[in-house]
């Protein structure tokens, strides 16, 4: 059984991608880069083709998609001698301890999700009981690893809030304190949320229908500099300060790429280009997102080219995950008298 005054448990980081289309921009700063910086703490990382399937996929496209976030994670810079990678799938673990704590969590809990209610429309009948349940199994995927710290994106800490939830109600529904940890969100930094390039209001997304509206990890240096030379702004100067930021979403969007791509603070940003028009701030972006984001999309192409290799990788990363989950998945049958002590 866990040390119940394991609250000084050495860290443990935890996240993952969802297995469903090609990664961009704003996945890479909100969630690759970041995910490289700490990868000398040997994160978990996988790759979530369970939370994938809530929606409809296409089986062939899937497999594909599934080694396309590999692919990327590597290219980013990941190394899987540091980093365990794998498919959120392959460790059976997970989608067993979704069901044991699908019987822990509350219906009023999930009915609160903002974000099934976002994804579900005005149709949320027709939506699958796995989307309804995705953030159970986003439970689990952290819980199963005892995950202490978690990358997210600002739209998943309420899913976070929920685990938690989740963690605390076991922890005392089975007289086990400390057993799951109560883990923390790591979102701060430039690139937590990046916007359309087309719409500062709307997140970049991979499912806009506007290829213009972000910049894919595949786009050559070529349509990286279109996408910045074409992007929506407002015909004011840029501020020389974030105050000025306020009310121009466009403008704050491209500081804020900026500021990520550069390793600079939006105050310094501003302190270069402040009081200059677009025509002047776009052509250096453009400079500063080719020099970052071409030698990924390179060594992303080479590795798409050939899946053995990342087929191996995801391989020896599932080993590596499931000696992890599975003592902690046999300690939770126990607790719960699913299976003898």
């Amino acid at each position: 059984m866990t040390d119940p005054t394991a609250a000084a448990a050495p860290r443990r980081i935890l996240s993952g991608i969802q297995a469903s289309g090609a990664l961009h921009l704003g996945n890479y700063l909100g969630a690759l880069k970041k995910f490289v910086a700490l990868q000398d703490e040997r994160p978990l990382l996988f790759v979530a083709d369970l939370h994938a399937i809530t929606v409809w996929q296409d089986p062939a496209a899937l497999v594909e998609q599934r080694r396309g976030i590999a692919a990327c994670y590597l290219a980013a810079g990941l190394d899987p001698d540091k980093a365990i990678i794998f498919p959120q799938s392959a460790v059976r673990a997970h989608a067993e301890l979704a069901w044991i704590f699908n019987c822990v969590a509350r219906l009023g809990w999930l009915d609160r999700m903002t974000q099934f209610k976002e994804k579900s429309g005005k149709h949320k009948e027709r939506a699958s009981v796995g989307l309804y349940t995705y953030p159970v199994l986003q439970a689990a995927d952290i819980l199963l690893y005892r995950a202490t710290h978690v990358p997210v994106g600002e739209d998943q800490k309420q899913h976070l809030e929920l685990t938690r939830d989740i963690a605390q109600k076991f922890n005392n529904d089975y007289d086990a304190p400390g057993f799951f940890p109560l883990p923390e969100p790591l979102i701060q930094g430039p690139g937590a949320r990046v916007m359309s390039l087309r719409d500062g209001k709307a997140k970049m997304s991979k499912s806009d229908p506007s290829d213009a509206s972000r910049i894919n990890l595949l786009d050559d240096a070529d349509a990286i500099a279109a996408k910045i030379r074409k992007a929506r702004t407002d015909p004011e100067p840029l501020p020389e300060t974030v105050e000025g930021l306020e009310g121009r979403p466009e403008a704050k969007n491209l500081v804020g790429i900026y500021a990520a791509l550069a390793g600079l603070t939006h105050e310094q940003v501003l302190a270069q280009f402040g009081g200059q028009g677009f025509g002047a701030f776009k052509p250096a972006l453009a400079e500063v997102a080719v020099a970052e984001l071409a030698p990924v999309g390179d060594r992303l192409r080479r590795l798409l080219a050939d899946p053995a290799e990342i087929d191996r990788v995801l391989a020896r990363g599932a080993e590596q995950a499931a000696e992890i989950a599975e003592p902690v998945l046999a300690e939770t049958k126990q607790l719960v008298g699913l299976c003898a002590a």
